[in-house]
Protein backbone atom coordinates (compact mmCIF):
# COMPACT_ATOMS: atom_id res chain seq x y z
CA UNK A 1 0.00 0.00 0.00
CA UNK A 2 1.41 3.33 -1.54
CA UNK A 3 0.77 6.27 0.97
CA UNK A 4 2.58 10.03 1.08
CA UNK A 5 4.23 9.51 4.76
CA UNK A 6 5.33 13.21 4.16
CA UNK A 7 2.19 14.85 4.51
CA UNK A 8 1.77 13.22 8.21
CA UNK A 9 5.29 14.93 9.03
CA UNK A 10 7.03 17.75 10.27
CA UNK A 11 10.58 18.23 10.40
CA UNK A 12 10.58 21.83 11.74
CA UNK A 13 10.78 23.75 8.38
CA UNK A 14 8.46 27.16 7.59
CA UNK A 15 5.55 27.93 9.90
CA UNK A 16 4.01 25.39 11.65
CA UNK A 17 -0.14 25.82 12.07
CA UNK A 18 -2.53 23.11 13.65
CA UNK A 19 -5.31 24.44 11.38
CA UNK A 20 -3.50 23.17 8.31
CA UNK A 21 -2.91 19.69 9.45
CA UNK A 22 -5.79 16.80 9.10
CA UNK A 23 -7.63 14.87 12.03
CA UNK A 24 -9.68 12.63 9.89
CA UNK A 25 -8.80 10.89 6.75
CA UNK A 26 -7.45 12.80 4.09
CA UNK A 27 -9.63 13.30 0.43
CA UNK A 28 -6.33 11.30 -1.01
CA UNK A 29 -7.51 8.35 1.14
CA UNK A 30 -10.92 8.34 1.79
CA UNK A 31 -10.93 5.31 -0.32
CA UNK A 32 -9.65 2.77 2.15
CA UNK A 33 -11.82 0.37 4.20
CA UNK A 34 -11.25 -0.77 7.45
CA UNK A 35 -10.74 -3.83 6.37
CA UNK A 36 -8.24 -3.19 3.67
CA UNK A 37 -6.45 -0.88 6.52
CA UNK A 38 -6.46 -3.84 9.59
CA UNK A 39 -5.12 -6.28 6.95
CA UNK A 40 -2.19 -3.61 6.16
CA UNK A 41 -1.52 -3.05 10.16
CA UNK A 42 -1.27 -6.95 10.53
CA UNK A 43 1.82 -7.31 7.59
CA UNK A 44 3.15 -3.88 9.12
CA UNK A 45 3.31 -5.80 12.24
CA UNK A 46 5.24 -8.75 10.97
CA UNK A 47 7.91 -6.43 9.40
CA UNK A 48 7.95 -4.37 12.50
CA UNK A 49 8.83 -7.42 14.77
CA UNK A 50 11.35 -8.81 12.35
CA UNK A 51 13.17 -5.57 12.37
CA UNK A 52 12.86 -5.36 15.85
CA UNK A 53 14.74 -8.88 16.16
CA UNK A 54 18.09 -7.24 14.55
CA UNK A 55 18.09 -4.09 16.64
CA UNK A 56 17.73 -6.55 20.00
CA UNK A 57 20.23 -8.42 18.17
CA UNK A 58 22.76 -5.45 16.76
CA UNK A 59 22.39 -3.49 20.10
CA UNK A 60 23.54 -0.32 18.36
CA UNK A 61 20.64 1.89 18.06
CA UNK A 62 17.44 2.28 19.65
CA UNK A 63 13.94 3.37 18.88
CA UNK A 64 11.94 5.51 21.38
CA UNK A 65 8.46 6.61 20.49
CA UNK A 66 6.35 9.15 21.85
CA UNK A 67 2.59 9.46 21.83
CA UNK A 68 1.07 12.44 22.68
CA UNK A 69 -2.07 13.70 22.38
CA UNK A 70 -5.58 15.03 23.97
CA UNK A 71 -8.04 12.60 26.31
CA UNK A 72 -9.62 9.94 24.69
CA UNK A 73 -7.10 11.04 21.17
CA UNK A 74 -6.63 6.71 21.25
CA UNK A 75 -2.93 6.43 22.38
CA UNK A 76 -3.56 3.15 24.19
CA UNK A 77 -4.95 1.32 21.67
CA UNK A 78 -2.35 2.94 19.34
CA UNK A 79 0.29 1.53 21.09
CA UNK A 80 -1.93 -1.74 21.55
CA UNK A 81 -2.53 -2.02 17.48
CA UNK A 82 0.69 -1.01 16.46
CA UNK A 83 3.17 -2.85 18.90
CA UNK A 84 1.35 -6.17 18.99
CA UNK A 85 3.65 -8.02 17.55
CA UNK A 86 7.25 -7.18 19.27
CA UNK A 87 9.01 -8.94 21.42
CA UNK A 88 8.53 -7.73 25.24
CA UNK A 89 11.64 -8.63 26.01
CA UNK A 90 13.36 -5.68 23.91
CA UNK A 91 10.07 -3.45 24.39
CA UNK A 92 8.86 -0.92 26.90
CA UNK A 93 5.94 1.18 27.51
CA UNK A 94 6.16 4.13 30.14
CA UNK A 95 2.95 6.08 30.92
CA UNK A 96 4.01 9.33 32.62
CA UNK A 97 1.47 10.89 35.06
CA UNK A 98 1.65 13.52 37.52
CA UNK A 99 4.69 13.70 39.07
CA UNK A 100 5.66 12.56 42.22
CA UNK A 101 7.09 14.24 45.33
CA UNK A 102 10.64 12.72 44.56
CA UNK A 103 10.48 13.25 40.78
CA UNK A 104 9.82 17.16 41.69
CA UNK A 105 13.14 17.37 43.66
CA UNK A 106 15.01 16.50 40.31
CA UNK A 107 15.17 18.48 36.50
CA UNK A 108 12.09 18.63 34.80
CA UNK A 109 13.67 16.18 32.30
CA UNK A 110 15.37 13.71 34.58
CA UNK A 111 11.99 11.42 35.15
CA UNK A 112 11.92 10.70 31.15
CA UNK A 113 16.03 11.13 30.49
CA UNK A 114 16.48 7.94 32.86
CA UNK A 115 13.68 6.57 30.93
CA UNK A 116 15.09 6.58 27.75
CA UNK A 117 15.68 3.22 25.41
CA UNK A 118 19.06 1.23 26.26
CA UNK A 119 20.79 0.04 23.16
CA UNK A 120 18.79 -2.75 20.92
CA UNK A 121 15.24 -1.65 22.77
CA UNK A 122 12.24 0.19 22.09
CA UNK A 123 11.05 2.43 24.74
CA UNK A 124 7.07 3.62 23.88
CA UNK A 125 6.13 6.87 26.10
CA UNK A 126 2.72 7.40 26.35
CA UNK A 127 2.77 10.97 27.25
CA UNK A 128 6.81 12.41 28.06
CA UNK A 129 8.68 15.16 28.74
CA UNK A 130 5.57 17.19 26.75
CA UNK A 131 3.44 17.14 29.01
CA UNK A 132 6.21 20.02 30.90
CA UNK A 133 5.58 22.12 28.10
CA UNK A 134 1.65 21.33 27.48
CA UNK A 135 -0.11 20.92 31.03
CA UNK A 136 2.04 23.26 32.52
CA UNK A 137 1.58 25.73 29.90
CA UNK A 138 -1.48 25.37 30.63
CA UNK A 139 -1.86 25.43 34.45
CA UNK A 140 1.51 27.32 34.97
CA UNK A 141 0.94 27.32 39.12
CA UNK A 142 2.27 23.96 38.33
CA UNK A 143 5.41 25.14 38.24
CA UNK A 144 5.43 26.39 41.66
CA UNK A 145 5.80 23.00 43.10
CA UNK A 146 8.91 22.25 40.66
CA UNK A 147 11.37 25.11 43.16
CA UNK A 148 12.69 26.65 40.66
CA UNK A 149 14.86 29.91 40.93
CA UNK A 150 13.47 32.94 40.16
CA UNK A 151 9.91 31.46 40.00
CA UNK A 152 7.73 32.72 43.24
CA UNK A 153 4.56 33.21 41.40
CA UNK A 154 2.88 32.79 37.73
CA UNK A 155 3.52 36.56 37.09
CA UNK A 156 7.30 34.94 36.73
CA UNK A 157 6.69 32.75 33.82
CA UNK A 158 7.38 34.36 30.88
CA UNK A 159 7.81 33.53 26.90
CA UNK A 160 11.51 33.62 27.62
CA UNK A 161 10.74 30.47 30.12
CA UNK A 162 8.89 28.23 27.66
CA UNK A 163 11.40 29.16 24.91
CA UNK A 164 14.60 27.99 27.40
CA UNK A 165 12.32 24.42 27.55
CA UNK A 166 12.04 24.13 24.07
CA UNK A 167 15.81 24.88 23.76
CA UNK A 168 16.48 22.10 26.08
CA UNK A 169 14.61 19.49 24.89
CA UNK A 170 15.82 20.03 21.55
CA UNK A 171 19.26 19.81 22.78
CA UNK A 172 18.26 16.00 25.05
CA UNK A 173 16.65 14.80 21.78
CA UNK A 174 19.45 15.75 20.08
CA UNK A 175 21.97 14.24 22.02
CA UNK A 176 19.76 10.96 21.98
CA UNK A 177 20.00 10.84 18.00
CA UNK A 178 23.70 10.93 18.32
CA UNK A 179 24.00 7.85 20.85
CA UNK A 180 21.67 5.78 18.35
CA UNK A 181 18.43 6.80 20.07
CA UNK A 182 15.95 6.93 17.02
CA UNK A 183 12.91 9.75 18.33
CA UNK A 184 9.94 9.39 16.83
CA UNK A 185 7.27 11.86 17.91
CA UNK A 186 3.83 11.40 17.81
CA UNK A 187 0.42 13.62 18.00
CA UNK A 188 -2.61 11.96 17.65
CA UNK A 189 -4.70 15.04 16.44
CA UNK A 190 -8.34 14.49 17.64
CA UNK A 191 -11.05 17.03 16.81
CA UNK A 192 -13.04 18.89 19.58
CA UNK A 193 -16.32 17.46 18.77
CA UNK A 194 -14.50 13.54 17.92
CA UNK A 195 -13.65 13.75 21.97
CA UNK A 196 -16.77 14.72 22.91
CA UNK A 197 -18.40 11.73 21.20
CA UNK A 198 -15.70 9.77 22.92
CA UNK A 199 -16.62 10.83 25.94
CA UNK A 200 -20.29 10.39 25.63
CA UNK A 201 -19.49 6.88 24.62
CA UNK A 202 -17.37 6.04 27.84
CA UNK A 203 -20.71 7.28 30.09
CA UNK A 204 -23.40 5.49 27.87
CA UNK A 205 -21.06 1.84 27.39
CA UNK A 206 -21.28 0.21 31.02
CA UNK A 207 -17.81 -1.68 29.53
CA UNK A 208 -16.66 1.62 29.29
CA UNK A 209 -17.54 3.58 32.18
CA UNK A 210 -14.11 2.94 33.70
CA UNK A 211 -12.22 5.06 31.46
CA UNK A 212 -14.54 8.16 32.08
CA UNK A 213 -12.93 10.35 34.28
CA UNK A 214 -14.36 13.63 35.76
CA UNK A 215 -10.91 15.49 34.98
CA UNK A 216 -10.85 14.49 31.13
CA UNK A 217 -14.05 16.94 30.86
CA UNK A 218 -12.06 19.74 33.22
CA UNK A 219 -9.37 19.94 31.16
CA UNK A 220 -11.43 20.08 28.25
CA UNK A 221 -12.69 23.77 28.76
CA UNK A 222 -8.99 24.54 28.34
CA UNK A 223 -9.01 23.13 24.62
CA UNK A 224 -8.36 25.96 23.14
CA UNK A 225 -5.49 26.83 25.23
CA UNK A 226 -4.27 23.45 24.61
CA UNK A 227 -4.18 23.44 20.79
CA UNK A 228 -2.38 26.76 21.44
CA UNK A 229 0.03 25.03 23.45
CA UNK A 230 0.33 21.77 21.48
CA UNK A 231 1.09 23.95 18.31
CA UNK A 232 4.08 25.72 20.00
CA UNK A 233 5.72 22.89 21.65
CA UNK A 234 5.39 21.28 18.09
CA UNK A 235 6.43 24.33 15.96
CA UNK A 236 9.64 24.58 18.25
CA UNK A 237 10.77 21.48 18.40
CA UNK A 238 10.68 19.58 15.62
CA UNK A 239 13.76 18.71 13.97
CA UNK A 240 15.39 16.51 11.18
CA UNK A 241 16.16 13.98 13.44
CA UNK A 242 13.35 13.90 15.79
CA UNK A 243 10.33 15.24 13.63
CA UNK A 244 6.66 15.38 14.86
CA UNK A 245 4.27 13.30 13.00
CA UNK A 246 0.71 14.90 12.90
CA UNK A 247 -1.59 11.69 13.03
CA UNK A 248 -4.90 12.34 11.92
CA UNK A 249 -6.78 10.68 15.41
CA UNK A 250 -10.26 11.05 14.66
CA UNK A 251 -10.36 7.47 12.30
CA UNK A 252 -8.53 5.32 14.67
CA UNK A 253 -7.74 2.37 12.34
CA UNK A 254 -6.12 5.20 9.78
CA UNK A 255 -4.23 6.68 11.95
CA UNK A 256 -2.94 3.26 13.51
CA UNK A 257 -2.03 2.75 10.03
CA UNK A 258 -0.06 6.03 9.33
CA UNK A 259 1.58 5.43 12.39
CA UNK A 260 2.63 1.78 11.26
CA UNK A 261 3.86 2.81 8.16
CA UNK A 262 6.45 5.75 9.55
CA UNK A 263 7.99 3.81 11.78
CA UNK A 264 8.85 1.06 9.78
CA UNK A 265 10.06 4.01 7.14
CA UNK A 266 12.53 4.93 9.97
CA UNK A 267 13.77 1.90 10.69
CA UNK A 268 14.30 1.05 6.87
CA UNK A 269 16.30 3.81 7.12
CA UNK A 270 18.71 2.13 9.81
CA UNK A 271 21.35 -0.32 8.53
CA UNK A 272 19.68 -3.04 10.85
CA UNK A 273 21.51 -6.37 11.03
CA UNK A 274 22.15 -9.04 12.99
CA UNK A 275 25.70 -9.42 14.13
CA UNK A 276 28.49 -10.78 11.91
CA UNK A 277 29.96 -14.51 12.91
CA UNK A 278 33.95 -14.44 13.24
CA UNK A 279 35.90 -16.93 11.99
CA UNK A 280 36.60 -18.08 15.92
CA UNK A 281 32.90 -18.34 16.62
CA UNK A 282 32.57 -20.38 13.44
CA UNK A 283 35.17 -22.59 14.59
CA UNK A 284 33.37 -22.56 17.82
CA UNK A 285 29.81 -23.56 16.39
CA UNK A 286 31.59 -26.54 14.25
CA UNK A 287 33.47 -27.51 17.41
CA UNK A 288 29.89 -27.69 18.96
CA UNK A 289 28.16 -28.89 16.38
CA UNK A 290 30.56 -31.92 16.52
CA UNK A 291 30.25 -32.70 20.64
CA UNK A 292 26.44 -32.59 19.90
CA UNK A 293 26.46 -35.29 17.19
CA UNK A 294 29.13 -37.56 18.82
CA UNK A 295 27.09 -40.56 20.05
CA UNK A 296 26.77 -41.00 23.76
Amino acid sequence: MQLDLSHFTYTGKGDFKLKDWDNDIPKTEQGLTEEEIRAEIAQDVQTLAAAQSMLYAQKRYSLLLIFQGMDAAGKDGMIRHVMTGVNPQGTTVVSFKQPTAEELTHDYLWRTRVAFPAAGNITIFNRSHYEEVLVDRVHPENLLAEHLPGIDSVADVTPQFWAQRYKDIRQLENMASRNGIVVEKFFLYLSKDEQKERFLDRIEQPDKNWKFSAADIQERRFWTDYQEAYQDAIGATATKHAPWHIIPADNKWFGRLIVSKLILARLAKLPLAYPAVTAAQKAGLHAALAELTQTD
